[in-house]
């Protein structure tokens, strides 16, 4: 697959018996996994280790965790590989399928080890883990060898953050000594740039699998964009979690980045009174926005819609509306149809004309009328209509989104069916995509 050369791993297996070079983990996140016949099985996103009795003894790899496809991460057990190096890592095409859970006594490479704060050399000095090695031993254990550490700089002054970095070595392990105080923040440099291309929702599992303080860590160095998006994908008992520790002035500022329905599904899981804390701390027109859907019952349109579609005047040429829906921030779903209506165009709106959708566009020329192309056949639904019905239109008509009117026909918003899967689901549906894996001497495959 992809064009693997199979001689080429053929060889590897063969000389792994021998000896195996030192790998380092950060630099192995993303590298295909391999079964026998040179087939991608998934990628690897992390390394899992456990501490022996002592701090003396590196820790012992027990294996890999690999996004496998559908984002589901697995546990691969170190006994089912059978090469590792920079361009791939080879399993004996065994995989248990369950989703990976990280124990109380393992530790994530990536997730937990880098940029972790350790005290380097004789006079003691303190360094952050920019990457870890590992390597086999006589025995065929993996453990840890080797880390790649940075040391840190003392900043007297302003100017000191400007100049060049800390210098940067290879410690053995045993050199190392790890700080009594683990209250100490910790960067997340390191972990975010092995997770720098991945979509919101994998990066919420990530999230999801660290433990509370490790995970502020991460949430600290997020930009507000990020981690808005990244609320998004995350049940709302951790996403309420993360608010509780970010303060009130930065909650403000993430909700008024999501989108306004999620924010709002949000807001409905505090109480009163802390809800409308957050409220007013908000920019007022987002605020808005987020009040006019709280009104709303859950279950409804209403309470499921968001305040922000495209919407266009029948005016509008095709080139302008095709720009509007190329955007990079707006979601999938909200960019595959813009809904035409008089002025104003903000919700509510003046009266509704249509939908159009975007492959209708892209049949005519640029400077045609998005006022000409109108879908007049999908009937807008009230905000109180049941979840029910929604899913009902979508499906009947092949649609992604549902436009929301009032009586008076101006639009207030738009359903999608993102919106109507989450409500229709399990309240606790990501919890069930996280069941324990089996234990791995088991051998279960």
């Amino acid at each position: 697959m992809g064009g693997t050369d199979h001689r080429g791993l053929t060889r590897t297996m063969e000389t792994m018996s021998v000896a195996t070079e030192r790998v380092f983990i950060a630099r192995l996140a993303g590298t295909n996994v391999l079964d026998p016949l040179g087939d991608q099985v998934g990628r690897v996103r992390d390394a899992v280790v456990v501490y022996r009795s002592t701090l003396r003894r590196p820790p012992k790899v027990i294996g890999f965790v690999v996004e496998v496809p559908g984002r589901r991460r697995v546990f691969v057990p170190i006994g089912r590989v059978t090469s590792i190096d920079a361009g791939a890592v080879i399993t004996t095409g065994l995989v248990n399928m369950r989703r990976f859970v990280k124990r109380a006594s393992e530790t994530l490479v990536v997730g937990d080890l880098l940029d972790q704060r350790v005290l380097v050399g004789s006079d003691r000095a303190p360094a952050s883990i920019e990457d870890v090695a590992v390597e086999q031993k006589r025995n065929r254990e993996w453990e840890i060898s080797r880390l790649f550490v940075r040391r840190i700089k003392e900043q007297r002054t302003p100017f000191d953050a400007l100049r060049r970095r800390g210098e940067t070595m290879q410690v053995d392990w045993t050199e190392v000594e790890f700080p009594a105080d683990s209250a100490t923040f910790q960067q997340a440099t390191q972990l975010l740039a092995a997770y720098q291309d991945t979509k919101p929702a994998d990066l919420a599992d990530m999230l999801r699998e660290l433990d509370p303080k490790r995970r502020m860590d991460v949430v600290r160095e997020l930009s507000d964009d990020r981690l808005a998006d990244v609320l998004e994908e995350l049940p709302e008992e951790d996403a309420i979690a993360i608010l509780d520790g970010v303060g009130i002035e930065r909650s403000a500022i993430l909700l008024e980045t999501m989108q306004p329905d999620d924010a709002a599904d949000l807001l409905g899981e505090l109480s009163a009174d802390r809800a409308e804390s957050l409220l007013q701390a908000m920019d007022e027109e987002e605020a808005e926005d987020v009040r006019t859907l709280l009104a709303y019952d859950e279950d409804t349109a209403g309470g499921l819609m968001t305040t922000e579609p495209v919407i266009l005047s029948p005016e509008t040429s095709i080139a302008e509306a095709l720009a509007h829906v190329r955007r990079s921030e707006l979601p999938a779903a909200l960019a595959a149809a813009v809904f035409v209506c008089r002025q104003p165009l903000e919700p509510p709106t003046g009266t509704y004309l249509g939908l159009v959708h975007i492959q209708e566009m892209l049949r005519h020329p640029p400077h045609e009328a998005v006022g000409t192309l109108l879908d007049t056949e999908v009937e807008p639904l009230p905000p109180e209509a049941p979840t029910g019905e929604v899913a009902a239109l979508l499906a009947a008509y092949n649609l992604v989104s549902v436009p929301i009117t009032d009586e008076a026909d101006h639009l207030v918003g738009v359903v999608t069916v993102d919106d109507v899967l989450d409500a229709l689901l399990p309240d606790d549906w990501r919890e069930q995509r996280d069941e324990p894996r089996e234990e791995a001497a088991h051998g279960t495959p």
